[in-house]
């Protein structure tokens, strides 16, 4: 670090940072520093350790050996207790909300005060940075999104003198990433350190300080962010012997086939949206934006018959599919990949063969099923997204989020299908892994595939898609061409207000 940062008072210390889980070394001798008032973008793939070290920071773990400061003082965090005492909160990635209790229960739980004073203090902070959420609605009937607001809101209301984001934007929209951006810079501007963990490079580069990034468990890279490019973090994430990485904006462009339409969608409606009408064709992606509540995951999963059809009509390839059940959407060659995968997602229990095949069982032996093929399958997806596993075998829980996401999609892929739906793909997933995912769709589509691109990253419907539509209050306001496709026309028509010149 430069001069000027090493004037600075340190917030946090961790010093010769080590932990193992049985033979496997996670952390290898962590050496980090964060100062009063700064915000650190620490950044690493799957498995690169990143996780482990905050769930030390809070308590989860405990450490191998090594050493913690606060504020200059040497502190032992034996139990999350602790931590929360000490003033250090993580805001976890997955949201972990009690269903059967309120917004406001789940925020203000275990907050010492009286009930009135505190609903007071929420109110202000939501008031402050422009979001919306019924505090008396149940937890289990918010999105993912909605739950991921409802974690950040825990932590502002805890006053916390180091606030931990664990990829706080991956289900927010534009909007909502604007404001999260503002209050991270005002807690900054009152002295309280964050460190932001995120697989987004530009925000790395809108909202950081300094830099760290953590690779197999060490510390490779840290600095402050206006000594680094966006092609260095890229290739500070890569292993030494990986000089180049598939770079999703360098492919050449494939043409659609527009002659051919795989998805026809008219006039139909279900719980969430109605009369929707789109057209998705052969070796076209698709994007769909839009807010949260705007109904393009109801879309989803109606079209993918788990919700029931209020009116109109579904068809692939001319022939009518409305209302047919999931499995026999399977059949017809669509295959669905989830928002949430911990929910309609992962079989914990199982290995991740068994997960990469269950969409495509007919294809491994109709009585009893082919071993090999179902291995050499599994395991042609773990190398092209190079998932970070053990072997093939290897239990789905025990994955790291994003491998598991991994694992996901390649099951969606496994079952060849006409038509793919995508929601969310990339949730989850680290850079070096999302420019691999965004290859494999691309070559997907040069294949001839068909796919609807859900997503609350803008960046990524932009990169992708060759045409995209907008969904507001349950309907389809907008429709842009590629060239069209920018932040400022997407955000603007997914809040409703729609140009008629574009």
């Amino acid at each position: 670090m430069n001069d000027s940062t090493s004037a600075k008072e340190s917030r946090l210390e961790v010093r010769d940072i080590y932990k193992s889980f049985g033979v496997n070394k996670v952390l290898k001798g962590i050496n980090l520093r964060v100062d009063k008032g700064e915000i650190l973008a620490l950044i690493g793939g799957n498995g690169a350790g990143k996780s482990t070290l905050m769930k030390i920071l809070m308590g989860i773990y405990l450490p191998d050996s090594g050493e913690i400061y606060l504020d200059g003082e040497h502190i032992k965090i034996q139990n999350p207790a602790i931590s929360l005492a000490k003033g250090i909160y993580l805001v976890p990635q997955e949201p972990l909300l009690f269903p059967n209790m309120t917004v406001s229960e789940n925020i203000i739980i275990s907050m010492n005060g009286k009930k009135d004073a505190l609903l007071g203090k929420l109110k202000g902070i939501m008031e402050e940075i422009g979001w919306k959420i019924d505090l008396e609605r149940k937890a289990e009937t918010l999105s993912i999104a909605e739950q991921q607001l409802v974690e950040i809101l825990r932590g502002l209301m805890r006053d916390s003198k180091l606030l931990i984001l664990d990829e706080p934007t991956s289900s927010l929209t534009f909007h909502e990433v604007k404001s999260l951006f503002k209050t991270v810079l005002d807690l900054k501007s009152k002295g309280i350190s964050i460190i932001y963990i995120t697989h987004r490079l530009s925000e790395v580069f809108e909202i950081s300080d300094s830099i760290v990034i953590m690779r197999d468990g060490i510390i490779t890279v840290k600095g402050p962010v206006s000594e680094f490019t966006h092609e260095m973090l890229l290739q500070g994430l890569l292993p030494p012997n990986v000089d180049t990485i598939h770079r999703h904006a360098e492919e050449s462009e494939c043409l659609a086939n527009y002659n051919k339409v795989v998805l026809d969608v008219k006039d139909f409606s279900g719980y969430g949206f109605k009369n929707i009408s789109l057209k998705v064709h052969e070796g076209e992606i698709l994007g769909l934006a839009g807010v949260v509540g705007a109904g393009r995951t109801e879309l989803a999963t109606t079209i993918f018959g788990r919700d029931k059809v209020l009116g109109g009509k579904v068809s692939l390839n001319g022939e009518n599919i409305t209302g047919l059940s999931t499995a026999e959407l399977l059949a017809k060659g669509v295959a669905y990949l989830a928002e949430d995968r911990f929910q309609n997602g992962i079989f914990g229990l199982s290995d991740i063969e068994k997960n990469t095949t269950a969409s495509s069982l007919n294809r491994f032996g109709k009585c009893f099923m082919s071993k090999k093929k179902e291995q050499e399958e599994t395991q042609k997806y773990i190398d092209l997204f190079r998932t970070k596993v053990v072997d093939s075998s290897q239990q789905m829980s025990s994955l790291s989020g994003g491998n598991q996401q991994k694992v996901v999609i390649a099951r969606a892929l496994a079952a060849n299908p006409k038509l793919l739906i995508l929601d969310e793909p990339t949730r989850g997933i680290d850079i070096i892994a999302r420019a691999d995912v965004y290859s494999i769709i691309k070559k997907l589509k040069e294949n001839g595939l068909a796919i609807l691109l859900i997503s609350s990253d803008m960046e990524e419907i932009i990169e992708l898609s060759d045409r995209a539509m907008t969904m507001y209050c349950g309907t389809i306001n907008k429709e842009f061409t590629k060239e069209n496709i920018n932040h400022d026309n997407l955000t603007t028509a997914s809040f409703g207000i729609v140009s008629e010149g574009v």
